[in-house]
């Protein structure tokens, strides 16, 4: 997995093996959940948009306009990959509620641009990509750090290290799932990743301030994104312009 990287200075969260999160913990909005007998709000027209708004930037083409998706805020995390094996390529986002056309665009870039684990993307790697956007849904703080699923829950943790400051980490709920861990194993990797150093007993776990989060997830490769691209603007006349893709005519 990705390791490394420096704190980020604010509120942006890196998710993900690797993961460094690195805001001191403030208070979070208060986030509305959403009734399990809802339609799934994302959408892969938001990962249109991601694509969109990255293709756009690395061309130097204008931003596309605003898209027709929902402008609801929600917490939310953009997630790049790359390649056949899917590496990690960037992956960072936000506990604090935004607008989903703003936020997606910001994150966007952010996780592409300015993860600082990987070099910023480039051109030609537009091709190989797959792109993972996920909202966050369902906040609950518990007493217990061992009261979450492993597959169904995203994990925030806060804890105090062993210089006395505050320090938070999160994991998104596929990570402990893709990397085959446990409860103890993904905890003590989020400390780990969080910038504790000390050796991690149970009595320590104790202390640990745990929220549990769910995502809805939508991800799409970069030939998807392009044939539903030109499906869409075709058929249903899509709010923003389709990019020139005679660079890979």
């Amino acid at each position: 997995g990705g390791g490394g990287g420096g704190i980020l200075p604010l509120a942006p969260l890196s998710c993900g093996v690797g993961t460094l999160l690195s805001t001191p913990a403030a208070a979070t909005a208060a986030l509305s959940s959403l009734p399990g007998s809802r339609k799934m709000v994302v959408s892969a027209e938001m990962c249109c948009f991601c694509f969109d708004v990255l293709y756009s930037h690395l061309y130097g083409y204008q931003q596309p306009r605003t898209p027709r998706f929902t402008n609801e805020p929600y917490p939310l995390f953009v997630t790049w990959k790359i390649g056949r094996d899917k590496r990690l390529r960037g992956c960072i986002g936000t506990f604090s509620a935004m607008n989903l056309h703003s936020g997606l665009r910001e994150y966007t870039l952010t996780s592409a641009l300015k993860d600082s684990r990987f070099p910023p993307m480039t051109r030609d790697e537009l091709p190989r990509l797959f792109c993972s956007v996920s909202l966050l849904t369902n906040f609950e703080d518990v007493c217990d750090y061992l009261d979450w699923e492993v597959g169904v829950h995203g994990i925030r943790i806060e804890f105090i290290n062993e210089k006395g400051s505050k320090r938070t980490a999160t994991y998104l709920p596929e990570v402990a799932k893709e990397q085959g861990w446990d409860h103890i194993q993904t905890i003590d990797s989020l400390l780990r990743k969080g910038g504790y150093k000390a050796p991690i007993t149970n009595e320590f776990r104790k202390t640990i301030k745990l929220t549990r989060y769910r995502s809805e997830k939508m991800t799409l490769s970069y030939a998807e994104y392009l044939a539903h691209r030109q499906h869409h603007h075709f058929q249903n006349g899509i709010g923003h312009p389709l990019p020139p893709y005679n660079h890979y005519s």
